[in-house]
C-alpha cells in the first residue's frame, strides 16, 4: 500500500527522536578539506545496489581530488554502512553530521532508507542527494534539503508501459508486485496507470512478500488464465529478480517480462540462460552507449575495481559525487550546508553518465531519460531511450 506523505514523515521522525536540537550543530572541518558523507547499504538486501553505488561515488571523489579538488580544497568522503536497516541509516546520518562535520550527504537506493536518513539531514539543514532512490515524493515528504539523482518511479514505470504497448505490441498485462516495499508497490501502480492509459488491460495483479522464494501459487493463478499476457510487469527488488525469472520460465511461462531499475543487477544468478528469454529492464544507463562520458566512466571503473560496473547504480553514485562537487564549487568560499543546498537547487543542465540533471525550487526530481535494455548473452543490451 502506498503510504501518504504525513504518515511517512511521521514514521521517519520517530526514528530520529532525540536526534534534533542537541545534535544539529555542525563541527568545523579542516581548512584544507570539505567533508561529504555517504551512507550505503553495503550489507543486507540492498547490497547488490549500494555496494556498486559507493564504489562509483568513491571513484568520482578520487578523480576530483586528483584533479586538484574543489576550489583548491580536497573532498574528504566519510562512509557508513546503513546495513539495510532504517534505524541504522538514521543513526549514520546523525554521526556524519554531528561527529564528522559533513556538509552534504549522499546515498540510498530505496525510499524507505531515504526517508529515515533524510529526516535527520532535513532537521539539521544539511542537503542529502539520494543516489538511487526513485520515489518521486521523497523531496516533498522529507523537505527542501532532499534531492534525487535518479528519475522518479513514475517516469520509469510509464516508460515500461509505453515500451510494452508501443514497441512490443502488448494489449494485456500481468502484474506481480512485492508488497513489502514502497518502491515495488509504487512501481506497479504507475505501470498500471500508464498501461491502461495506453489502451491496455491488466488481466491479473498478484502479490508476494520479499523472501517468500516460492512462486508456485502465483504461477498457478497466472496459468489458470489460459492465454499468455502480452507483457508481464514484475515489480520486485533486486534479490528476487533471478528467482522470479527462473521459476516462471521453468514452469513454461513464455510471455515477455519487463521491470524497473531494481532489476538492474544479476538477473542470471539462479536463472542462468532463462534470463536471456524476453526479459527487459528500464534503467538509468547502458554500457552500450558509445558516448565519451559513458565509456570513460566504464574504463575508469574497470581500472579501479578490476571489473565493469555491475549495474547502473555505480553510475548514479559516480554522478552524485560530481553533482555535489559542482554545487560546492558554486559556493566559492562560502561552503556551508545551506549554500550547498541552494546551489543544488540552482543546478541546470548538469551532464552526467546517467543523463542530464536540472532542479528548481518547485522540483528536486530530475526529468531524465529512461534507458530500456534487454537481457541478452549475460548482459543488458540497449534497446531504446524513452
Amino acid at each position: 500500500m502506498k503510504t501518504n506523505n504525513a504518515v511517512r514523515r511521521g514514521m521517519a521522525l520517530l526514528l530520529t527522536a532525540g536526534m534534533t536540537a542537541a545534535m544539529i550543530s555542525v563541527p568545523a572541518f579542516a581548512a584544507d578539506e570539505i567533508v561529504i558523507g555517504g551512507i550505503f547499504n553495503v550489507t543486507g538486501d540492498q547490497s547488490s545496489l549500494d555496494e556498486p553505488t559507493q564504489q562509483g561515488f568513491d571513484l568520482a571523489v578520487k578523480e576530483i581530488n586528483a584533479a586538484g579538488g574543489v576550489n583548491g580544497k580536497q573532498l574528504k568522503a566519510v562512509y557508513y554502512d546503513g546495513q539495510t536497516d532504517t534505524a541504522v541509516c538514521a543513526s549514520d546520518a546523525k554521526k556524519l553530521i554531528n561527529n564528522d562535520g559533513a556538509v552534504a550527504l549522499a546515498g540510498f537506493s530505496d525510499s524507505d532508507y531515504a526517508y529515515a536518513g533524510g529526516a535527520v539531514a532535513q532537521d539539521a539543514g544539511v542537503p542529502f542527494v539520494f543516489t538511487g532512490a526513485t520515489t518521486p515524493d521523497i523531496p516533498s515528504t522529507v523537505g527542501d534539503c532532499a534531492f534525487l539523482a535518479a528519475f522518479g518511479d513514475d517516469v520509469c514505470a510509464h516508460a515500461a508501459a509505453d515500451y510494452a504497448s508501443q514497441e512490443l505490441g502488448a494489449k494485456t498485462a500481468y502484474v506481480l508486485t512485492d508488497k513489502s516495499m514502497s518502491y515495488t508497490t509504487n512501481l506497479s501502480e504507475y505501470f498500471i496507470e500508464q498501461f491502461e492509459k495506453d489502451g491496455g488491460k491488466v488481466v491479473l495483479q498478484d502479490y508476494f512478500q520479499s523472501g517468500d522464494y516460492d512462486y508456485s501459487a502465483q504461477i498457478s493463478r497466472y496459468q489458470k488464465l489460459g492465454d499468455e499476457a502480452g507483457i508481464m510487469f514484475m515489480a520486485t527488488g533486486p534479490d528476487d529478480a533471478s528467482t522470479v525469472i527462473q521459476q516462471y520460465r521453468s514452469a513454461g511461462v513464455a510471455a515477455p517480462m519487463i521491470s524497473g531499475d531494481g532489476w538492474d543487477t544479476d538477473l542470471w544468478g539462479v536463472a542462468g540462460d532463462l534470463a536471456n528469454q524476453d526479459v527487459y529492464v528500464c534503467t538509468h544507463f547502458s554500457a552500450d552507449d558509445d558516448s565519451e562520458k559513458v565509456q570513460n566512466f566504464i574504463s575508469a571503473y574497470k581500472k579501479a575495481y578490476g571489473k565493469a560496473p555491475e549495474n547502473a547504480f555505480a553510475a548514479l553514485g559516480y554522478d552524485t559525487a560530481y553533482l555535489i562537487a559542482s554545487a560546492v564549487k558554486a559556493c566559492g568560499d562560502d561552503v556551508t550546508p545551506a549554500n550547498i543546498r541552494d546551489q543544488l537547487e540552482n543546478t541546470k543542465g548538469f551532464e552526467g553518465v546517467t543523463g542530464t540533471i536540472s532542479y528548481s525550487k518547485e522540483s528536486h526530481v530530475p526529468d531524465k531519460t529512461v534507458v530500456v535494455t534487454q537481457a541478452e548473452d549475460g548482459m543488458l543490451k540497449f534497446r531504446k531511450d524513452i
